[in-house]
């Protein structure tokens, strides 16, 4: 039905991994600002709120307050200090999550311009699992995939096939 109407690759993976496990009659509770994607599931029929902005590693008011069932953390945590945090507040029982990988050929993203858009965090798969377990979710379903440049080297190569990001679906123990 949307086939070929995505910005990016990733966003086409994240939203067909969405459908499989949430419908859209759920209302989601999206960890962070009103973003692309957000906007996107809004567009395609998902009813999403969004945090609004606060610092999730010190507020965690608007996830222990929020209604919804279900919460989306699209390339968040690794932005925490401590997801810990944020991942126990939430009340739901649901849990759709993507994280980047650690890549051994890179260092962790670290925006020159923009304070806040670094990453103080980047995962191995097995790390975001564990992470999850400790704050009360089961992953029950995963999917790694690549993040290819069209840039000419050596890390772009491996881009290629190396697996740049981690989604999961999970639910409450």
């Amino acid at each position: 039905m949307y086939e070929n109407t995505f910005p990016h690759k990733r966003f086409k993976l994240t939203f067909e991994f969405l459908q499989k496990h949430i419908s859209t009659s759920e209302t989601i509770l999206d960890l962070g600002v009103e973003n692309p994607f957000s906007k996107l599931m809004v567009s395609r029929g998902f009813n999403v709120e969004n945090t609004k902005g606060e610092d999730l590693d010190l507020d965690t008011s608007s996830i222990k307050n929020s209604k919804a069932k279900v919460v989306t953390a699209f390339e968040i945590c690794e932005h925490l200090i401590s997801p810990l945090t944020s991942l126990s507040a939430i009340k739901g029982n649901k849990l759709v999550a993507s994280v980047p990988l650690k890549l051994w050929f890179s260092n962790a993203y670290q925006s020159k311009t923009d304070k806040w858009d670094r990453h103080y965090h980047e995962f191995e798969d097995w790390q975001f699992d564990w992470l999850l377990e400790k704050a009360g979710w089961k992953v029950l379903d995963r999917q790694k995939f690549t993040h290819p440049t069209k840039k000419i080297g050596f890390r772009p190569i491996l881009r290629w096939f190396t697996p740049r990001y981690y989604l999961v679906y999970a639910e409450k123990i």
